[in-house]
């Protein structure tokens, strides 16, 4: 194949691919360039099928060190287990591939996308969707669709942004990745991302007193940025016409070089309708017994033995079908089965109505050595879930492939899924991809509750213990009790449902909390958890036709109604928890910023002192004066919070040296917040030059302009004892040419 190429400009995406110049001996590749990032996508088909229903399609995503001009870390020096990042890319990108191939497919698949370059302002999520969709659609696979992805971010002004860089993706409030084919979405990952909200405050409305102690707590509150379902089916509504477009230039520009002339045979694992009369006519009695009321055990039991049954009346009549035709002829019948239960006799398999939620029990601290926990029950879901607090050294440091530096991870959710919870026989392993996603989603859907100003790292451990459906939704509301059983202050507690759609023709039924086998023979997995204000996380896969906006609407208030009848027993539940016994205790309380030097003593001999007399931890903010002091003992906290406020009481104050009004001074920034700068004066004395005093215009992104330890020249306005207003000569200059 000569080397062909396509270019687009759409949705705020350049985009260039190259076809027939690297991997040629795969089935179909690629050589996609967006900026400076390149990735390589291929994919390669095995001749030989499986035999049982379902599509062998494997999925790796896989980021090289050299591609950001770094050599890996660590003793070994080449790449080695993924990282998480790429685990949840490479399940981003196989649940949007796999609906597109045809029913019945069986063959091995595996899909590999390279990074080759990287480049920090391209969201390589979608670099990598659209590499793999384009690599799918030049092979000779059976697969005439294309997808498209756009990723929405909202700003803090509410604007609405299309595929915009990373630096402004996690600056705002929302992240929400889209991926359909022509009309039809067929992916959806949503987190809501919270934020510090600044109170547009002039300084003279400030009391003095408040620049003497932490000023974010005056002018700054969490906004968990929660969205309505109202909101979110909107912007869907915006995401499906540009996926519709894109997906539509994607398959106009690929489908004609696919390769036609492969003489492989690709075998569709259909039975034939011959085989599914002959069994529909002697096992739809033991099929419908099968389902009718049981467990989920006794329910599996029975259907195992259907095979049996099967295999026997075939060998009575003398039929032998051809390999996996059985089982796919037995899959389809049990899938009819349950859908004709909910469509036709608007019933479930557990008997419950369409609508209705499991029964839920909830058990707080049954684990007295854990700071708290939380076991969570919701039919035969079942999670244990426990938190743990500790210092913010403690929290897990990682780092992205464009990353000049490591980052530290504070809040983290691990879950875990034994094999026991489902009733089979096989060890405890590491991890695997979908322990990561399911984590994952329980963390973007708790992270926007949970104060951003924290100070500890905050582990969140799910033990499945049980699993009929939705126990990632089980982590998040168990996850949410295990933070306040652990005393850690949530702005909201966070529920999770799971839904489902069956839809044949214009008879559709949208059904609550949904059960494996709901979830298994499905057209939708609709996962949204949130608080009573609004979504917080979703994640959704649609399996078969498009989404239809009214369905969509109607299943999002449905979650809700549910969501809210989970929120008020979870409520209840709060209110009976009871403290752990493992919990240090720690006396938060404030001095005089000038004072933290006389408790630290000279070379931190006095600090020292109270640490080994009292026997507790202390931490201490130099620039706001805020002391925690920790320990297991109630008393001896207590003791050393009045030891400690002793000696900044008896401290002598020093002297507040007087400025100039109207003088300029050269002063050193200590530290950069969201409404503006702490400068450190001659003197020793820390100022705050307001945001709205640095420019002649709104300055957007201080920490783009200023870096900590910089020096600078500012102006003094006005002086009240330690409270020193700050402006920019800038403007003044502008102030003073608009008075004249």
């Amino acid at each position: 194949m000569q080397e062909k190429t396509a270019e687009f400009k759409q949705n705020n995406l350049n985009e260039h691919y190259s076809f027939g110049k690297m991997a040629r001996q795969a089935d179909g590749s690629v050589l996609y360039r967006q900026g400076k990032a390149v990735l390589l996508a291929t994919v390669v088909m095995d001749e030989k099928p499986v035999e049982e229903p379902f599509l062998p399609l494997t999925v790796q995503y896989i980021e090289k060190a050299y591609a950001a001009a770094k050599i890996p870390g660590g003793f070994i020096k080449r790449e080695t287990k993924p990282g998480d990042f790429e685990i949840l890319t490479s399940r981003i990108v196989d649940r949007s591939l796999r609906p597109l191939f045809p029913e019945g497919f069986a063959h091995p698949v595996q899909i590999t996308i390279l990074v080759l370059s990287g480049d920090e302002n391209v969201d390589l999520q979608v670099a990598a969707l659209h590499a793999a969709n384009a690599a799918l659609l030049v092979s000779p696979l059976p697969v005439e669709r294309s997808i498209a992805a756009v990723r929405l971010g909202r700003d803090r002004d509410g604007r609405l942004l299309i595929n915009p860089p990373l630096e402004a993706l996690e600056a705002g409030t929302l992240d929400l990745l889209l991926v359909g084919s022509g009309s039809e979405l067929t992916m959806i990952e949503m987190a809501a991302q919270a934020t510090e909200a600044i109170d547009e405050l002039e300084m003279e409305e400030i009391p003095p007193e408040a620049l003497m102690g932490p000023m974010p707590l005056i002018l700054a509150h969490q906004e968990s940025n929660e969205v309505t379902e109202e909101e979110l089916v909107g912007l869907l509504k915006e995401a499906a016409g540009r996926i519709d477009a894109a997906s539509r230039a994607y398959a106009e520009s690929f489908l004609p070089l696919k390769r036609r002339d492969d003489a492989r045979r690709i075998v569709l694992l259909q039975p034939s309708d011959d085989l599914s009369a002959f069994l529909r006519e002697r096992l739809a009695t033991q099929i419908d017994a099968a389902l009718a009321g049981l467990s989920k055990s006794e329910r599996g039991a029975a259907l195992g033995t259907l095979r049996l049954a099967a295999e026997k009346e075939l060998e009575e009549y003398g039929r032998h079908p051809e390999a996996g035709e059985l089982e796919a002829a037995l899959e389809a019948l049990v899938g009819a089965a349950v859908r004709r239960q909910i469509l036709e006799e608007r019933r479930r398999a557990d008997g419950r109505g369409l609508e209705a939620v499991r029964p839920i029990s909830i058990e707080s601290n049954l684990l007295p050595s854990v700071h708290g926990s939380c076991l969570f029950t919701r039919g035969e879901t079942q999670a244990l879930v426990t938190a743990t607090l500790g210092e913010a050294k403690e929290g897990q440091l990682y780092e992205r492939l464009t990353d000049h530096g490591p980052r530290t991870e504070r809040f983290m959710v691990h879950y875990n899924f034994p094999a026991f919870s489902v009733g089979e026989a096989r060890p405890v392993g590491a991890p695997g991809r979908r322990e990561l996603g399911h984590g994952n989603l329980a963390k973007r859907a708790l992270e926007p509750v949970v104060d951003i100003r924290f100070d500890k790292t905050i582990r969140l451990v799910s033990e499945i213990l049980e699993s009929n459906g939705s126990s990632s939704m089980a982590t998040v509301c168990g996850g949410a009790l295990a933070l306040c059983a652990a005393e850690v202050e949530i702005k909201a507690l966070v529920a999770g449902v799971a839904m489902g759609l069956v839809k044949e023709g214009e008879r559709s039924a949208i059904l609550t909390d949904i059960m494996g086998l709901e979830d298994h023979y499905g057209d939708m997995d609709f996962k949204v958890a949130g608080t009573r204000e609004g979504i917080t996380a979703l994640q959704m896969d649609i399996r078969s036709g498009g989404l239809d906006f009214t369905l969509l609407s109607q299943a999002l208030i449905q979650a809700r109604d549910a969501r809210l009848h989970i929120l008020d027993l979870m409520e209840e539940a709060r209110q009976k928890i009871q403290p752990s016994g493992a919990l240090p205790v720690s006396e938060h309380f404030q001095i005089d910023p000038s004072k933290i030097v006389h408790v630290i003593g000279k070379a931190g001999s006095t600090i020292r002192e109270i640490i080994q007399r009292f026997g507790v931890s202390i931490d201490l903010d130099r620039e706001e004066g805020k002391v925690r002091v920790t320990g297991r003992d109630r008393e001896k906290v207590r003791a050393a919070r009045e030891h400690i406020s002793g000696i900044a009481a008896n401290a002598q104050t020093p002297e507040t040296p007087t400025f100039e009004i109207g003088k300029h001074y050269t002063g050193t920034v200590k530290r950069i917040v969201d409404y503006g700068l702490f400068v450190e004066m001659p003197g020793g004395i820390d100022a705050l030059l307001h945001i709205s005093k640095i420019g002649k215009e709104r300055v957007e992104n201080l920490r783009e302009r200023y870096r900590p330890g910089e020096q600078i020249e500012v102006v003094v306005l006005d002086q009240k004892g330690r409270k020193v207003e700050l402006a920019t000569p800038e403007y003044v200059e502008s102030t003073q040419e608009q008075s004249r």
